[in-house]
């Protein structure tokens, strides 16, 4: 694969020059707040102002290497703060000491910006800016294309089960077919019994020579007759990726292909970065982009709960000062939300005083972060908040057992599936599954067994769903299903696909093999034109087909609809 530099000093670079190319207009506003506030002592807004240039002009300086800049506004920042302490009936007094001494450090910080610009880009600290090299190329493929090599019957069993699931499955029964397979084409993942007929050895050096012959080798799966020590062992020195005993357990071997064939990361984080400052707020949201995480900038804070509604991040990351809105109150607003009341706010500022920081803690923060911040501490401190936001969500919208959301998560996506569909004038299909006889498996095999066959389905159903579609567990053996932009026709078919798809996976339990079915009731937007009826029309029909004979799919009666 190609790899192309993409070097952090380099970016630094970039917006440290739009920075400096700003730099004389935020010098010429800071000197105008300046004439406000001797002509009136006590203008608030004025010193606000002048104060906040200042800051802003010392934390963006200092994050892009700009020491001296960095400090000369500090100084600047300081004296203000004695005035902002003051009454503005008290400060006329301490301005002729003050506000020259102001325009002194901006008149430095004018000298040295002209120097600054001459600053090669290899001269910036490592510490601020280490290189960082970016792998670019074709994003993975999710194939999904699974070889299975097995000289025994029970090939054609296993790739049906897999087949079931949604896996591309193409069966060989000799060790150099598949060789000369995988090295035209390699797959998602190889499945292949470890010992064929003539050569004990069988699966396990022919995956040693494909290691030697290609430059990537799929996982590969062992399946053997054989639990001994030494028959696993020689499969791990092979560099197997796993190893089942047959009888094959398919859910089993399934939810380890799914493992190891993943071909994207999860789902990476999504972080809001709300500052005033483009520059800075651009140099942040490049570090978090080059760990694989999704950014979005806001420069203006009145907008904050339209963005969080539409961006929908795990994390907030904010500075504290800015105009018209400080940080503090940002988040006030932020938390009046229901919706965004756990949402993690993390403050990130060139503020030092204690005093401001923790009363920005007191909001409700998770954290607050001092620019200048080097690269790997913001991002350990950003995903670590984030990875905990994203368990949190997950522990109150998903069920336990399955990993599919829940009843009120499930719920709440119809409504807005309905909501965008009536506004689109588009369609939307609901599913109502619940697995036939399931308690008999229950009282015959014990509710571990039980719980394999909803395990299962949930598997299926994930898998063989469209990224729009959203499936959950309604409750004991029942699924709720919807699917967005789908008739009633499209939807019967394709929840029948998936019936026919289940009845086909094979469970064993004690020793025993059993099928399940399932029956299912359909139901659509705009026969019905509420998720109530939807969800009514649809377990209406469940039960029909559950009278009917069950394992079938039947739609919703239009003459009920509403």
């Amino acid at each position: 694969m190609e790899k192309k530099p993409i070097s952090l000093r380099e970016k630094m670079a970039e917006l440290r020059g739009h920075f400096l190319d700003r730099l004389p207009q935020n010098l010429a506003d800071a000197r105008r707040f300046a004439g406000i506030l001797t002509a009136a002592p006590s203008d608030v807004a004025a010193l606000d102002e002048l104060f906040r240039a200042c800051h802003s002009i010392k934390g963006t300086a200092r994050s892009f290497g700009l020491a001296q800049i960095g400090e000369q506004a500090a100084i600047a920042e300081q004296a203000l703060t004695v005035l902002r302490e003051v009454e503005p009936s008290g400060r006329e007094p301490l301005l002729p000491g003050i506000l020259p001494a102001v325009e002194r450090h901006l008149k430095t910080i004018e000298k040295l910006s002209a120097s600054a610009r001459h600053i090669e880009t290899h001269e910036i600290p490592a510490e601020i800016a280490p290189a960082i090299d970016i792998e670019t190329g074709p994003p993975p493929q999710d194939q999904k294309r699974i070889f299975v090599c097995d000289d025994d019957i029970q090939a054609e069993a296993l790739a049906a089960q897999l087949s079931a699931f949604g896996y591309d499955v193409q069966i060989f029964h000799d060790r150099e077919s598949l060789r000369d397979a995988v090295r035209d084409s390699p797959p998602s993942a190889i499945v292949m019994d470890i010992v064929f007929p003539g050569n004990s050895a069988g699966g396990t050096d022919l995956v040693a020579a494909l290691r030697a012959e290609i430059p990537w080798t799929p996982p590969v799966v062992f399946l053997s007759g054989r639990q001994d020590f030494d028959a696993r062992f020689r499969a791990v020195r092979a560099g197997g990726a796993a190893y089942f005993t047959k009888p094959i357990r398919g859910a089993e071997l399934v939810e380890t292909l799914d493992i190891l064939t993943r071909a994207h990361d999860p789902e990476p984080y999504r972080i809001l970065v709300v500052d005033d400052e483009p520059d800075i707020a651009a140099y942040h949201s490049f570090i978090l982009e080059q760990h694989g995480m999704i950014t979005r900038l806001l420069h203006e804070p009145q907008r904050i709960l339209e963005i969080l509604g539409e961006f929908k991040p795990d994390l907030v990351l904010m500075d504290v000062h800015m105009p018209h809105c400080n940080g503090r109150d940002l988040a006030r607003v932020i938390r009046q939300v229901p919706e965004f009341v756990g949402l993690p706010i993390v403050f990130l500022s060139s503020e030092t005083d204690k005093k401001e920081q923790i009363s920005a803690l007191q909001v409700g923060a998770e954290g607050f972060l001092t620019k200048p911040i080097a690269p790997d501490d913001l991002i350990f401190a950003v995903a670590l908040r984030a990875e905990r936001m994203r368990t949190l969500r997950s522990l109150m919208v998903r069920d336990s057992l399955t990993g599919l959301f829940n009843h009120t998560f499930i719920t709440q996506f119809l409504a807005s599936a309905v909501a965008s569909a009536a506004r689109r004038q588009g369609s939307v299909c609901v599913a109502m599954i619940d697995v036939d006889l399931f308690k008999s498996v229950n009282d015959g095999f014990g509710h571990p067994a039980g719980d394999q066959v909803l395990v299962t389905l949930a598997r299926l159903l994930q898998r063989r769903l469209r990224g729009a579609d959203m499936v959950g567990r309604y409750g004991g053996e029942e699924f709720g299903i919807v699917l967005n932009d789908v008739g009633l026709q499209e939807g019967i078919e394709l929840v029948d696909g998936l019936r026919k798809s289940f009845a086909k996976i094979r469970f064993h339990f004690d020793r025993q093999e059993i099928g399940c079915t399932f029956s299912a009731g359909v139901a659509a937007f705009p026969l019905y034109r509420s998720p109530e009826h939807l969800i009514d029309a649809a377990d209406k029909a469940l039960y029909q087909a559950k009278r009917a004979g069950r394992n079938r799919v039947i739609g919703g009666d239009p003459g009920l609809r509403s």
